[in-house]
């Protein structure tokens, strides 16, 4: 399962957005578009129990050819699996830091407020009666593992000295010699 950013060129905002969700198929291991956020959690956070193939988007087998290739036009990102879908009402965001060292997931709840960490989510839970029977397991703020061989070589011609910058390029370099 991975999301991705549509783009590789950083954007001047501190947080990037997941523009596109996507699936791998067991059985060929191409990738697929999922259409929704809602769609592709579903698939999520059932995937061991029912591990996504091809057959299950509407006119497509593994015979077609992928929807997207996994390569550095884009920065990835692997959710785990099983990872909670969101309760209704409530909106998972998953951005990429400015300088591409991680992501960060937030849900935003039905009454506008951004939860950023489990504690949050509680004290509005218990705050809402509306939503004191939704269980604080249903939100997970896991992040997915960023692929660093897909960030953006601008990011590491920026100079930064942090340890992530020279591991992504570190990885880089591996992943070329590996082709």
């Amino acid at each position: 399962m991975a999301a991705a950013r549509p783009t590789r060129t950083p954007m001047k905002s501190t947080r990037l957005p997941v523009g596109l969700y996507a699936a791998q198929c067991e059985e060929c291991f191409k990738w697929r578009l999922i259409s929704t956020q809602e769609e592709y959690e579903d698939i999520r956070s059932k995937l061991i129990e029912e591990p996504f193939t091809c057959h299950r988007k509407t006119d497509t087998s593994c015979k077609d050819p992928p929807d997207i290739e996994y390569d550095a036009t884009r920065t990835w990102g692997i959710d785990k699996p099983n990872i909670p879908k969101t309760p209704e009402g409530f909106t998972r965001h998953l951005v990429v830091r400015k300088n591409f060292s991680k992501f960060d997931a937030y849900y935003v709840t039905p009454t506008g407020k951004t939860v950023r960490s489990p504690t949050e989510m509680q004290a509005f839970l218990g705050a809402n009666p509306r939503h004191k029977d939704v269980p604080l397991t249903d939100f997970s703020f896991t992040i997915p593992r960023l692929m660093e061989e897909t960030v953006p070589e601008s990011i590491l011609k920026e100079g930064l000295d942090s340890s992530s910058a020279k591991r992504i390029k570190k990885t880089k370099d591996e992943f070329a010699h590996t082709d």
